[in-house]
């Protein structure tokens, strides 16, 4: 090994061992590496400039600014009062109506605050109705990040993936081409939570054998890892800033959907990037006076951009120095013989088990680069693999920390850490199965 790929693969570890102590912010530790990378010339300045102006940066950037103003205008509070009145007339079927808005919602917005003012309420009309709501709650977590795995902007993984395929040579992904995947997991997984979730978990009791806690009690400071948005450590924001209500402003939700609409319409016809359309959507919403400038910053929540920045230099540098190739030559020996639907299954199954333990950008920074390769040296297309890494990093349901939403639901139902493992490898196990078969029909090796 050369001295440039030694200094990447120590800063590779200690990056990934900090990410696991969960001691330190997980912005700081991706910033740290980088810094290393930098400083000892494993990168140049210029790839790291690079990464810092990444289209994954700004489209997030700016959607996170389309984001807040829909927040702002009070429309998520609204729909979920209108969900309250439906769900009190058509009892758990409109609970699981609001789960599935939830979904819906979830792959075109982050899922943290959907989840945070979605839960309280199915927790609140479950027990109104007299049923439980343990029997909700984990598959409303769940179902929002399934959402988060039908478009590219569902989810920054998505993003991440995209942005690095691009700098190795690839076509960027369109904002619905990989929707007849994430969708069919959805709804595979949405039918088994369903069907199963009430079987699998103890209903009744939370885990500590005593009644559920109360609604007022149910929106605790959370301080875990975050998978979704992509941060470790104890960085978590206090989630009540989420469960803010705030009064409808008619005028300010018309035209704030109306720009996250177009944004939408424009990429998906592949009229302009989406890292333009989202960018120009933001700056339009101040122009507008719909959001003013210091809103807009409040809503740009830097450490999870400065996170994927920090990340990005750390693949920039498995790729420039040849570790990434390296690690590579390793997977193909093991995977020799297999073929490559035998080599996606293997990555799929590599990346969810990854993914349980580290958060979902460091999990697409080590294997993005690894997927192109190998899918090159089968002499296959990287589609297939690249899509593999989307759907891997997000679909992790084992634990109840591997997804901040999980994190909530944890917390507010009273679940027991087995409930997890309990309805969640299965739904591992499912959507594995699920994804590969609709990956290899919809991404043709």
């Amino acid at each position: 090994m050369t001295l440039e790929q030694i200094i990447t693969l120590a800063v590779l570890i200690g990056v990934v061992a900090a990410l696991i102590a969960d001691r330190m912010r997980a912005d700081v530790v991706a910033l740290t590496g980088a810094a290393i990378l930098l400083v000892t010339g494993a990168v140049r300045p210029s790839e790291v400039q690079g990464a810092f102006a990444s289209p994954a940066i700004l489209t997030l950037a700016s959607l996170f600014v389309i984001a807040h103003a829909l927040e702002l205008s009070g429309l998520l509070d609204k729909a979920i009062d209108k969900a309250v009145l439906l769900c009190r007339r058509t009892g758990a079927a409109g609970l699981w109506g609001l789960i599935t808005m939830s979904g819906v919602g979830s792959a075109f917005l982050n899922n943290t605050p959907i989840v945070v003012v979605a839960a309280p309420v199915i927790r609140d009309v479950a027990k109104s109705i007299g049923l439980d709501p343990r029997r909700f709650l984990m598959p409303l977590s769940y179902v929002a990040v399934l959402g988060g795995c039908c478009t590219l902007i569902g989810t920054s993984t998505n993003l991440l993936v995209d942005d690095m395929a691009r700098s190795s040579g690839q076509a960027p992904f369109g904002l619905f081409e990989i929707t007849p995947v994430g969708l069919a997991m959805a709804i595979a997984g949405g039918i088994y939570l369903m069907l199963f979730t009430g079987r699998l978990v103890a209903i009744g009791k939370g885990a500590d054998g005593l009644p559920q806690e109360d609604a007022a009690a149910s929106l605790e400071v959370v301080r875990h890892p975050v998978s979704h948005v992509d941060l470790t450590g104890d960085s978590l924001e206090d989630t009540r800033v989420f469960a803010e209500v705030h009064p409808f402003r008619p005028a300010m939700a018309l035209v704030s959907v109306a720009v996250f609409l177009t944004v939408i319409a424009v990429a998906a016809v592949d009229l302009v990037p989406i890292a333009a359309a989202a960018f120009a959507g933001a700056v339009l919403l101040i122009l507008l006076r719909v959001i003013s400038p210091d809103q807009a910053y409040a809503g740009l929540r830097p450490e999870i951009l400065l996170l994927i920045a920090g990340m990005v230099v750390i693949g920039v540098a498995m790729e420039q120095t040849g570790l990434a190739a390296e690690a590579t030559g390793w997977m193909v020996s093991s995977v020799n013989g297999l073929g490559p639907l035998g080599a996606l299954i293997l990555l799929y199954g590599a990346t969810l088990l990854l993914t349980e333990l580290l958060s979902n950008a460091t999990v697409a920074v080590l294997l993005t680069p690894v997927a192109v390769a190998l899918a090159e040296s089968l002499s296959v297309s990287p589609r297939p693999f690249l899509v593999t890494i989307m759907m891997a990093a997000s679909a992790a349901f084992a634990t109840p920390f591997g997804y901040q939403t999980n994190v909530l639901v944890y917390q507010m139902g009273g679940y027991r850490y087995t409930d997890f493992v309990k309805v969640g490898l299965p739904l591992n196990l499912l959507t594995w199965a699920v994804a590969v078969l609709a990956i290899h029909h919809f991404f043709p090796f």
